[in-house]
This record gives C-alpha cells, structure tokens and sequence, in this order.
C-alpha cells in the first residue's frame, strides 16, 4: 500500500470544479511534484493533503490511516511555503524550534533537535541572528528546517522556490534533494517550473484543468508526452501535422513508418529540438534556416521545414559554423523520435 493515498479527490468553489477526481499514490520516500500552470489545481491538491482545505470529495490517506477529517496540526506534516512565513521576532533557532515548543517537546531535545536542523541545512552558526539578517536563500533554508524539525509523516513544498533569484534557485533545489534522500522523506513539491520539476522528482504530475494529464519519471514525461498539453508545457517542442496511411504517417512527400499510427486521417506529433538534425539521415526534409542563435555551448536554428517554424538544436563547435541565414539545408530526425499526440 502506498505511504501517502490521494484518491477519487475533489476541490469546488461554488460551481467552480478546479480538482476533478484526482488519484495519486506515493511512495513512501518519494519525491513527487505537481508541474502545471498558475490555476490548474496543484496548489489546491496541496492543500487539500495538509488540510487547509476541505475536500468536496474524496479520501487522503497517510501510512494506512484516513486523515481526510483531520486539523492541519494532527496529520504530523511539515510545509513550506512560497513567502518564508518566519517569525521576524524570533531568532533563527527560535523559529526552528517553534514547532517542537508547540509539541510540548522537552528543552533538551528541542535544542539538540535545532542543532541537527541547522547543521542539516548548512547553518549550524547562524542560529542567534534574526531573519532580516539573512538572505532570501538562507531564510527558506531556516523554513525548510522548521518544517523538518517536528519530524513530519510528509513534507509539502509550495513554490519555495519562486522568491529567488535564478542562481540561488538551482543551488538549493539540489541542496533540498540532498537533504530529502538523507531523511528520506515522502515530498510532495509544486512547481509551475518544468526545469526544477524535472532535475528534482522521482515522478512529475503535470496538471492542467484540475486533472492529471500524465503521471510519470522525468525521463518518460519529456521524452513520451501523452498528450498536446503536456508535449508543450514541458519543454520546447515541434509540432507537425501529418496524414496516417496505415503503414506510418505521411508528411512534405516522406512517409515514417510508425507502428501505433493510425489507419488513416490528420494526425499530430512531436519532436525535440535536440531530435532535430541538420544534414541527410534516417528520415530527411529540405528546410530553410530562418535565423541563428547562438546560445554558447548550443546553437538554436529555426529552419521552416514541412510548414511549421522548427527549432533545431546543436552542438557549438568552433571548427563548424552554422548555415547562413535564408540557405537551404536538409534537416533530418529518427523515426523513434516523434511522438504521436492523443488528444
């Protein structure tokens, strides 16, 4: 049985559905996000699971035990939120600890509890300062170590990213994995960010309209879109039109044999960027290069091939420039590359 058990879950305002039977299980140290855009429910499901928010229907199950009904304080989970939520009076150690004080937990524990958050968190000095003096980054740092510091069941993460700079962002969301292996605590993550859904999770939930369009590992989630939405949200993406015949999908003359093609009729897939080449190969077209991007170690040609604006991604090399623009060149893509689209 799954160690967190989000079934048949259901969120209305009014007449307004914005989760619609939604089902996940997770593991029981596993690291899920919820990937999708501003309004499409994940923060809604977050806070259903910590119970901010009375489900309209539906169950949420935690190691076996129904905590649907239950107060935020009684499901023994941590949270942390987009805006840091620390007390500006309290010091570093004194907002770590807050959550064991209201726990009744003894003093002694409390503060060797505090000195294993700090130095969990990379902080083991700072715990006599005050939240002004930090900076953004180490301040959700002292949020994630609250969170953690009462030892929670779950660990729900709201956007805590969003707040900071890019740099800083891609170095803590590697520090948060860190320390999430280490525990090994169950995490759920929202995120409107493919990249930190991407390089953080074990399995990505992108959501659009309240559902769960795909559930699936990174690699499968990129690579294998399930449907439009999800091949656009998550990375760039080419999109072509094409004619099945049964034996592949036609399009500008060339026939790809695909076997889950359908028999016939207007068909849509897919293809990366990084799919595309320039040059003759499995399967060829002639594109013409509409503009050069040079993007340091990657190059980004936009060619117009089979009727569509394409990106096409290469290597930067010193020793071969890029085609000129306004030139003609082939471009060329392995059949195993295109995604078919269900839409």
């Amino acid at each position: 049985m799954s160690f967190l058990s989000i079934q048949h879950l259901e969120k209305s305002f009014g007449a307004n559905r914005v989760v619609k039977d939604f089902n996940l299980p997770i593991e029981k140290g596993e690291f899920v996000s919820l990937l999708g855009p501003s309004g499409c429910g994940k923060t809604t499901v977050l806070r259903m699971v910590a119970g901010f928010e009375t489900p309209s229907s539906g169950s949420i199950l935690i190691d076996g035990q129904d905590v649907t009904g239950l107060k935020p304080n009684a499901r023994n989970i941590g949270m942390v939120f987009q805006a840091y939520a620390l007390f500006p009076n309290l010091t570093v150690a004194q907002n770590v600890a807050f959550g064991l004080k209201v726990k009744g937990v003894a003093k002694a524990e409390a503060e060797a509890r505090v000195t294993e958050m700090l130095r969990l968190i990379g902080l083991p000095d700072l715990g006599g300062r005050y939240p002004y003096q930090l900076s953004g980054g180490q301040q959700q740092r002292v949020a994630l170590a609250r969170a953690l510091a009462v030892r929670p069941r779950v660990l729900l993460l709201d956007e805590p990213l969003s707040a900071l700079d890019a740099k800083i962002r891609v170095s803590l969301r590697s520090e948060i994995r860190e320390i999430q292996r280490e525990l090994g605590i169950t995490t759920v993550f929202v995120t409107h960010d493919q990249e930190e859904a991407l390089s953080m999770s074990d399995r990505v939930v992108v959501m659009n309209g309240g559902i769960a369009e795909q559930v699936g590992a990174p690699f499968e989630v990129y690579n294998r879109p399930r449907t439009r939405f999800v091949a656009t949200f998550v990375g760039t993406l080419n999109l072509f039109e094409g004619e099945a015949t049964g034996q592949g999908v036609k399009i500008t003359g060339a026939t790809i044999p695909l076997d889950d093609a359908p028999k016939s009729g207007r068909v849509s897939f897919a293809l990366r960027p990084e799919a595309l080449h320039l040059g003759k190969g499995e399967v060829t077209l002639p594109a013409t290069v509409e503009s050069v991007e040079f993007l340091g170690s990657i190059l980004r040609l936009r060619v117009r091939v089979a009727g569509i604006l394409a990106a096409l991604d290469t290597f930067n090399r010193a020793d071969a420039p890029p085609p000129a623009v306004g030139s003609a060149v082939d471009v060329n893509f392995a059949a195993r590359d295109l995604v078919l689209l269900n839409d």
